[in-house]
């Protein structure tokens, strides 16, 4: 197999296109949130230095936006491949055996991504109940991040594994 992008087989490079823009964009906006959870912080700091009492639920919101940050994250690195990856293990293996690891290892991922999606369905409703103590705001915003960046992850994986199998069985010629 020819070498693709980040060590990738060329085949399991990520996707262009408007899903290669789309997940570009995610890497960007999770760029934006750290920034935004960055300022916070730095303010909240500069205020408690000065002797002012910081500002009331300021302190949540890095809290807050890290998991945002973090699914939104992994699901860009996700799509470039850049997650952690033993490939010196998987590529000990021949044609066959690489792409039956790879089909292993995505599969299991989008099963515990999907549980995670699954398991949303009863935390995200009771969680909506909920207010933080500072903001306000309903916690089901928060814990919304678990499902959109678990769908966002499978996505990629997805294709990966798709690929992967296409790899396993060839079209005859």
């Amino acid at each position: 197999m020819a070498s693709g992008v980040g060590g990738q087989p060329a085949d399991q490079a990520p996707a262009g296109g408007i899903w290669g823009r789309f997940y570009e964009g995610l890497g960007y906006l999770a760029g934006l949130i750290l920034a935004i959870m960055a300022g916070a912080v730095f303010l909240q700091v500069m205020l408690r230095y000065a002797g002012w009492a910081g500002i009331d639920g300021l302190d949540e919101v890095p809290r807050y936006l890290f998991v945002w940050l973090v699914m939104l994250g992994a699901a860009a690195a996700m799509h470039r491949g850049e997650h952690t990856l033993l490939s010196y293990f998987r590529d000990r293996f021949g044609r066959r055996g690489r792409a039956l690891a790879i089909i292993v290892a995505n599969a299991a991922g989008i099963a515990l991504f999907a549980s995670f999606i699954k398991l949303s369905f009863v935390l995200i409703p009771n969680a909506q109940l909920q207010t933080s103590a500072g903001l306000g705001l309903p916690l089901g915003y928060v814990y919304a991040a678990v499902p959109v960046g678990a769908a966002l992850i499978i996505l990629p994986m997805a294709r990966v594994l798709l690929l992967a199998l296409l790899d396993l069985w060839p079209k005859r010629s």
